[in-house]
């Protein structure tokens, strides 16, 4: 049996309804992981509550991810933890991670940490557009179709 999950970085996530509805599509199932301070659910979506902490979240999406399995966050830090267990890993504008893109972006949170505890101060996000939603969207059923077709290999293979 075919069984591939989505795993939702939940908590700010702009684009639940988009993965969840598209999710629907390749009839795979997603999981909506938050912690006590966000309730998130969607009649489609599995949601998986952990108690509130810091970094639950993301402990109980690694916990929960396997091979070829999709993760959606924005945390650089999540992403590397589910490539390191084989998960295809997105954030929110359609940027994928990857074992060639990880590094860099692990160093550029790091270098950015220092700065804002030296006092230093960085800009927010920009105003989210139509155009990051399609972005996704588009990046999204990719990787689920890359998806599906490695999980059908290495089951026939």
């Amino acid at each position: 049996m075919l069984i591939i999950n989505v795993l939702i970085d939940a908590d700010a996530c702009p684009v639940v309804d988009i993965a969840v509805f598209v999710s629907s599509q390749y009839e795979i199932k997603p999981f909506l992981f938050c912690d006590t301070s966000h309730l998130i659910n969607s009649k489609n979506a599995i949601t998986i509550q952990v108690p509130e902490g810091w970094d639950s979240v993301d402990f109980a999406i690694v916990n929960a991810v396997s091979k070829y399995d999709v993760v959606i966050t924005q945390d650089t830090g999540l992403a590397a933890m589910c490539l390191a267990k084989g998960a295809f890993v997105l954030n929110q504008n359609g940027k994928e991670f990857t074992e060639e893109n990880i590094e860099l972006m692990l160093f550029f949170r790091h270098e950015n940490a220092k700065f804002r505890r030296a006092g230093g101060r960085t800009k927010g996000p920009k105003k989210r557009t139509e155009k990051n939603n399609l972005d996704f969207e588009i990046k999204f059923r990719q990787i689920c179709e890359r998806a599906i077709s490695l999980k059908k290999e290495s089951q026939n293979g």
